[in-house]
């Protein structure tokens, strides 16, 4: 199994306890976010040190307020390593409003322009900002490999199949109220099908209420399976292939 979005520098333990429980758990690669110059330095630092891991880089939207033209060479640096396989999570969120909106579009599509020119996936984190998020979208992101993190947007499937974007499915899949993100979850065709912690957050209902980590990534695609009515071994190799074609790992 594969964790397509994690942040290890926000978990309790340090990375190696951490990678340690997850290789147990059957998962071979995880792919872990900067979202900020310290958070990247240490996701870097995280893929050099275990094998199994490799760095997403970029400016999360609560971090844009104030990006400029040297923020983004700074992304565009950490890009060039060559353990870093994504840009992201970069996107709009107007939910917890952290930055200017302004400041979140403009990073939003400096980061897919970046994306598009280093030939990298991108890879995009959207709250209560769909219709700015999807235009954007539409508008810059054509014909590039777009994983929607922490897939929230149930009633957007037939457009993210239509344009191929990714979807990857973290806890939250697994509540019991999820209905309308479990009903998308049965539908994602397999070659758009990915699976995540997003931890430290959104632990799986096993576990809910603890700090998640990557081993949880197995019980949150666990649940995947039943919900598509498939073995666990059938969706595994689903998700991973659709991770290697993404990531190219």
């Amino acid at each position: 199994m594969i964790d397509s979005h994690c942040h290890l520098d926000h978990c309790e333990a340090p990375d190696g306890e951490v990678v340690e429980r997850a290789v147990a758990a059957g998962v071979r690669r995880l792919a872990t976010v900067g979202i900020d110059d310290a958070s990247i330095e240490r996701a870097l630092a995280a893929a050099y040190a275990h094998e199994e891991v490799f760095a997403i880089v970029g400016r999360h939207p609560h971090e844009a307020e104030g990006l400029d033209d040297a923020g983004i060479e700074a992304i565009e640096r950490a890009a060039g390593d060559e353990r870093v396989r994504a840009i992201g999570e970069t996107g709009l969120d107007y939910f917890r409003d952290l930055s200017p909106r302004e400041d979140q579009r403009r990073a939003f599509e400096a980061q897919i322009d970046l994306a598009r020119r280093l030939e990298l996936p991108v890879v995009i984190h959207t709250r209560e900002a769909e219709e700015h998020t999807f235009a954007i979208l539409r508008d810059r992101a054509e014909g590039m490999t777009v994983v929607l993190h922490c897939f929230s947007a149930p009633g957007r499937l037939d457009e993210c199949v239509e344009r191929g974007y990714v979807c990857s499915f973290a806890g939250n899949v697994t509540y019991p109220k999820a209905i309308a993100l479990q009903t998308a979850a049965r539908e994602v065709p397999d070659e758009l099908l990915m699976v995540e912690t997003d931890s430290p957050y959104l632990s799986p209902q096993p576990v809910r209420g603890k700090p998640n980590e990557p081993a949880n990534v197995v019980q949150t695609a666990r649940h995947l399976a039943e919900l598509r009515g498939v073995d666990y071994e059938e969706l595994e190799r689903a998700v991973e292939a659709t991770a290697a074609r993404v990531f190219r790992w």
